[in-house]
């Protein structure tokens, strides 16, 4: 899969999506046009609901979704986390929650390399 670069506003909003936030006077969208204005399927944002805490659009009392602008900020930037910086769902959790920042998760890879070996070279041995 590739992934094609996307200019972005000085907010990080894809070009033309914050013309369309802001310039059409809606406050609330459908699942249906966040999906088209994020290019992220209506399955996924289901889903992604489920998984991320800090994504959770209105319902009205039909229980359709009604997202404001926060939540497809923070849908795109669920977005370029999994897709462009290839964080793992559990990744994004964290850095959306900061729990640790990068460089701990780093520090914790490290550690647990150095324990593996030990444990492979304590094998060998």
């Amino acid at each position: 899969m590739f992934l094609r670069a996307m200019s972005t506003d000085k907010r990080g909003l894809p070009e033309g999506l914050s013309n369309k936030v802001s310039s059409d006077g809606k406050l609330f969208y459908r699942i249906s046009e966040v999906s088209r204005m994020t290019g992220v399927k209506p399955y996924v944002l289901r889903y992604w609901e489920s998984e991320f805490p800090t994504l959770s659009p209105r319902k009205n009392r039909g229980g359709w979704r009604l997202y404001q602008k926060k939540d497809i900020e923070i849908i795109l930037n669920i977005k370029d986390m999994l897709y462009k910086e290839r964080y793992t769902i559990e990744g994004v959790k964290r850095r959306l929650l900061g729990n640790r920042s990068d460089k701990e998760d780093r520090g914790l890879v490290k550690r647990l390399k150095r324990e593996l070996k030990d444990i492979l070279n304590g094998i060998s041995s």
